[in-house]
């Protein structure tokens, strides 16, 4: 046993209080465990997890975003990172190592394959949310089926937004957050230029629209 694990204090099964501050330990080791519980957290969750949920397991003087960055430091050689996304932090296997995956797993191209037409409606959801069916059809110069949107639904990519001002209030789409984790987006504020779409729009059959890209 060393010397850092006769310092700590005996856990308590019953249900004690968690020892956020780890005042018992020197301070190197103390950041030390703090990184670990990050670690850990991150590890143990398939989402993006915000700086509120990770403050609670570091002490209160802790900076969240200093232990990333150390993290981050340690993990230069793995094939793994810890990557900053809309809610937080997560960790994600590096991209050059995806070919890698995908033969392992025998996932060949399936894994989020899209037809030309799901990547222009998803494109026009972002950059155009909240917009509901008829819109779409503004864009595309013809009726966006419920079936492609429904398999968009069905990969987590767009959600219901609020009621349209259109009469009858239709519903509207909007992306989510596993669309911003899935293109690799912070927020939509890292959408590419609206004209880089315009190509595919195009050629999905919508006429030429010039508006600004949600912000």
């Amino acid at each position: 046993m060393n010397v850092a694990a006769k310092k700590r204090k005996p856990a308590d099964v019953s249900g004690a209080i968690f020892d956020r501050e780890l005042d018992d330990l020197p301070q190197e080791l103390r950041w030390r465990e703090w990184m670990g519980r990050i670690e850990a957290v991150l590890f143990a969750s398939a989402s993006p997890v915000g700086r509120e949920d990770l403050a609670r397991v570091v002490g209160q003087g802790a900076s969240v975003e200093m232990l990333i960055d150390d993290i981050q430091a340690d993990l230069t050689r793995r094939p793994y990172e810890l990557a900053r996304v809309t809610g937080g932090w997560m960790f994600r296997t590096k991209t050059q190592f995806a070919d890698a995956i995908k033969a392992a797993a025998d996932l060949g191209d399936q894994s989020l394959a899209f037809t030309e037409m799901e990547m222009g409606v998803l494109c026009a959801i972002a950059y155009h949310q909240p917009i509901d069916r008829a819109g779409l059809k503004d864009i595309f110069g013809k009726e966006v089926s419920r079936d492609l949107l429904a398999r968009l639904r069905y990969k987590d990519l767009i959600a219901s937004g609020p009621r349209s001002p259109r009469p009858g209030a239709p519903h509207t789409f909007v992306t989510t957050e596993t669309f911003l984790v899935t293109f690799d987006l912070r927020s939509l504020r890292d959408l590419p230029d609206i004209e880089i779409t315009s190509d595919l729009q195009h050629e999905s059959g919508s006429p030429s629209q010039s508006q600004d890209k949600t912000r």
